[in-house]
């Protein structure tokens, strides 16, 4: 790719303005800059720019073995300019080093872009394709934009299975329970190997795009976890202060004492890499299920975090236990409709006008002998000839009983459509409680947004009829049946779900 040198020189500058501040903060004093590369030289420089550009690149490889992650990792901060984050991110891209430390060092100025987008909600807002979801997101066209310049390396399609594996790692990460069950799972292990594994594909933008969302989640389920054990432990270590002991267990052959618990530093131990501090982590998560074996001392707080031991079970029912599966709770259909909110409904009526947008566009454009047909992402919508002609119809704003029925079939057709797809994730999400929660909710607001359409769909139909127009009323009954048979179909789904033999 070629590319205006001034250009990488602006990039490289910034890179040195950003590491040079780091150093003068760790060191508390000036960085000797070699000569031509100051600021000031930079800025008044006409020389010949190839020569300083070789220069620059040499010194920033010198800083580089002086600024480590877990500095960036200090220097990120809300306050940063994310241009400046920008160029660092351009900077580690180009270089396509894939040792551990610059790998690291991209992972977190990505993950760093993700957390703070320039406009707040900036990555939640995604368009619609035909099935109300876009392949890419936001955060990835953010971070092609961005690398535009720059000659990212392809992506294969054995990387392109492994970043598949993310999306299933982040879903058993929030099923965990504590900080003991989180490192007991390995997690953190086995996705630092899919991030080796991903060589230099590691710096496309597709990557980057999914492992900075996890980072996100995972560091927000990590961070609680460790700040729930860490006051527990705390807790424990007053309490136990008061009645004059001092030591609170043994981990590793070493006795832990209340001085040791003093000098936590919470803080600063989750600014380090995990990576380094993985050790210091297992060692408080041991700590607190050495705390857990000990008989409780005096303190109600304490007391309230000690589970009660369960009555005794025999060993049939404690392997069945053992081997069953999260369950989830009974779905009452009713219920679950009468709670339907306001915002819930708003939400979904602009999903499912998007879905009525894209699915007009493809059957005004499509060939007329195919354009009954809608590919969808998991299915294919087949329209009655009704439908079609409804959804390419250029009378739609029309106050007119013919602008009334394809506006009732557009929106039957749109609202199926949404709940297809919708049930098609449900069925996806069986062993992720939290993502079926998810659909579930959405489903059973479709329902709700289904009975009111019923309702209006019946005055338009009774409309027609009066005006003589009996056919477009059969048209509308139709499509109301497909509709009626697919709130059926949730409503049992939803229901068979909670069932104890669906579990």
């Amino acid at each position: 790719m070629v590319e205006d040198p001034k250009w990488e020189l602006a990039i490289l500058a910034t890179v040195q303005g950003f590491y040079e501040k780091l150093l003068q903060d760790s060191i508390g004093g000036e960085v000797p800059v070699p000569a031509g590369l100051e600021a000031i030289s930079l800025q008044e420089g006409d020389g010949e720019v190839h020569a300083t550009l070789d220069r620059m690149r040499r010194w920033l490889r010198l800083l580089d073995q002086a600024i480590t992650p877990a500095m960036l990792r200090h220097a990120f901060t809300s306050e940063t300019d994310p241009e400046i984050a920008e160029a660092v991110l351009r900077y580690f891209a180009r270089k396509k080093d894939t040792s551990d430390v610059n790998r690291d060092k991209t992972d977190l100025v990505a993950t760093f872009l993700y957390r703070h987008p320039r406009v707040p909600g900036q990555w939640e807002r995604r368009g619609f394709g035909l099935d109300g979801s876009l392949p890419l997101s936001p955060f990835e066209i953010a971070l092609i934009e961005i690398l535009a310049d720059t000659d990212v390396p392809s992506l294969s399609e054995e990387h392109v299975q492994l970043l598949r594996r993310f999306d299933p790692l982040q879903v058993e990460a929030q099923n965990c329970r504590d900080l003991n069950s989180l490192l007991e799972s390995e997690i953190i292990t086995r996705v630092r190997e899919l991030k080796q594994a991903l060589d230099s594909s590691f710096y496309h933008p597709g990557v980057l795009a999914t492992i900075a969302p996890y980072n996100v989640a995972f560091g927000t389920k990590f961070d609680d976890f460790f700040h729930a054990a860490a006051a527990e432990i705390r807790e424990f270590a007053s309490a136990l202060q008061e009645q004059g002991g001092s030591i609170l267990g043994n981990v590793e052959g070493v006795d832990v004492t209340v001085e040791h618990v003093a000098a936590l530093e919470e803080s600063e131990l989750l600014k380090i890499d995990y990576s380094a501090a993985l050790d210091k982590f297992r060692r408080v998560s041991k700590l607190k299920q050495a705390l857990e074996r000990r008989p409780p001392i005096r303190r109600t707080s304490y007391f309230a975090s000690v589970p009660t031991p369960a009555p005794a079970r025999s060993a049939r029912a404690t392997a069945k236990a053992a081997s069953a599966r999260p369950q989830r709770p009974v779905v009452d259909v009713r219920a679950m409709r009468s709670a339907v909110t306001p915002q819930q409904i708003s939400t979904e009526e602009t999903k499912i006008r998007q879905v009525e947008e894209s699915i007009r566009v493809f059957v005004r454009v499509a060939d007329p002998k195919f354009r009954q047909v809608v590919p969808m992402r998991f299915f294919n919508l087949t329209l009655t000839p009704a439908e079609a002609d409804a959804c390419s119809a250029d009378y739609l704003e029309e106050k007119s009983p013919r602008g009334s029925v394809a506006r009732v079939l557009l929106r039957i057709v749109a609202v199926v459509a949404r709940m297809t797809t919708d049930l098609e994730e449900l069925k996806r999400a069986e062993n992720s409680p939290s993502l079926w929660k998810l659909h579930a909710d959405s489903l059973v607001t479709l329902l709700e947004v289904a009975a009111a359409l019923s309702e209006s769909a019946s005055r338009v139909v009774m409309e027609a009829s009066n005006s003589a127009n009996s056919a477009a009323g059969e048209t509308i009954k139709v499509s109301l049946q497909r509709l009626h048979h697919r709130c059926d179909l949730i409503a049992d789904t939803l229901a068979q779900a909670g069932s104890p033999q669906s579990v």
